[in-house]
């Protein structure tokens, strides 16, 4: 057990690395690759994690406050959901999970900082959580210089791998890519890209645009606001003179229930214009009202409406302890079977220490609501089914196409040529 001096001691030197990280998050957001090596250049910190009594902390890192709370709430409800169920069932390697539970405050600064808390004062084991791919490069040099474990719920943009996090959220190809697959195929031969002014939208359209190109599909334009933005009024006519055959959303947090309101009211419709949405699951569609929505498109690996016995079983264990009136979404699932695999590897491999999981990760299972995963123990990202949905009049969303099974991950796009400059590194 380490005493509470090295505790204290660790909690500083995280403090001070948090301040440094902290100052140079400018240019961390600006979507730097990380190498498939990762690690950074500062040396991990000694762990202050207490293996020797009957529980083990974890941490939960979530916006329960700002721009994005009306998304990340749920994840923090499902990885709750999933700590007492693991408790329930005797806990992991016997011992019972001790959650620490933070607010990133959806500021990728306090995400940071609250990184830096749990791994350096609480001493936990791993971090579960995130959102923005900002909060997540926020977060990854603090994980990376402690030598700690962050998993991370949430589909991204891709081109990033790194030995600390665990990425249980879809990567490109098992999201925007089948989800312009599926627009081709119904044929759409113009896109207009409306997104939040950050990372994951801006690199997300980086990578539609060279896949545009390479299939003959005109991009007609290319517009952002601010996260929590809420006048489109301009943006909507933007896209509504551009006359694309469809739109294709990076939008995040409540931005998303002004622009679709403003999108109804410019009589916008499905029919005419659909658009397809990476970052609306049900919890929004129910804040955004389900009569602005109806029709429109949506690309993940997991709905509610999901048909396996797994899915059923967790829907209604959602239900019985949240209420009857709460819905269930991918970012959560994800969240939800992140816990369920960190429990995999850490039984595997009969430890808490970082590099004996990642040791064990590769191959470790989890039948999943959304059907089984496995990790890639290469790129620590795990393999997923897509699926395309169309939100219906019950508010829930309903596939209209998937992959039949899961895609193997691609975070870097290395298996198609239209992205080979993308690709490299």
């Amino acid at each position: 057990m380490k005493s509470a001096s090295t505790g204290l001691r660790r909690g500083r030197v995280l403090r001070v690395a948090t301040l440094a990280v902290t100052a140079s998050l400018l240019l961390v957001s600006c979507g730097n690759r990380v190498d498939d090596a990762g690690g950074g250049d500062a040396a991990a910190a000694e762990s202050c994690v207490d293996t020797s009594g009957d529980s083990i902390k974890v941490g939960f890192v979530n916006s329960l406050s700002g721009t994005m709370a009306i998304s990340e709430q749920t994840v923090h409800d499902s990885l709750q959901l999933a700590a007492k169920q693991i408790n329930d069932d005797g806990g992991v390697l016997g011992k019972q999970l001790d959650i620490v539970s933070e607010d990133g405050a959806s500021e990728p600064t306090v995400f940071a900082e609250k990184a830096g808390k749990l791994i350096g004062d609480d001493c936990v084991a791993a971090m579960f959580g995130g959102w923005t791919s900002s909060s997540r490069k926020a977060m990854l040099p603090i994980v990376e210089g402690s030598g700690s474990l962050l998993f991370y719920p949430v589909q991204y943009e891709g081109l990033e791998s790194s030995p600390n996090i665990f990425y249980t959220g879809a990567t490109t190809n098992q999201q925007i890519v089948p989800a312009l697959d599926y627009l081709a195929e119904q044929g759409v031969e113009s896109l207009h890209l409306v997104g939040s002014d950050y990372v994951f939208p801006r690199t997300a359209n980086r990578i539609i645009t060279q896949y545009a190109e390479a299939h003959d599909i005109e991009i007609t334009g290319e517009d952002y606001a601010p996260l929590g933005h809420t006048d489109f009024s301009t943006i909507t006519n933007k896209v509504r003179q551009a006359d694309a055959d469809a739109v294709f959303n990076t939008l995040n947090g409540d931005s998303n229930v002004a622009f679709f309101k403003e999108y109804r009211n410019a009589g916008l419709s499905p029919d005419d214009m659909p658009v397809m949405s990476v970052s609306i699951a049900e919890e929004e569609v129910e804040g955004i009202g389900a009569r602005n929505l109806e029709g429109q498109l949506t690309a993940w690996n997991y709905y509610q409406t999901v048909e396996t016995p797994e899915n059923e079983q967790f829907v209604e264990a959602f239900r019985d302890e949240y209420g009857d009136q709460r819905v269930t979404s991918d970012p959560m699932e994800a969240a939800y079977t992140s816990l369920f695999l960190w429990k995999e590897m850490v039984e595997q491999a009969d430890s808490f220490a970082t590099e004996d999981i990642r040791a064990a990760a590769g191959g470790v299972t989890f039948d999943a609501p959304e059907g089984t995963v496995t990790v890639d123990g290469d790129n620590q990202h795990i393999a997923k089914t897509s699926r395309i949905g169309e939100i219906g009049d019950d508010g829930l969303i309903h596939t209209v196409w998937d992959s039949g099974e899961p895609i193997e991950p691609d975070p870097y796009l290395r298996g198609y040529d239209w992205a080979d400059d993308l690709s490299d590194g």
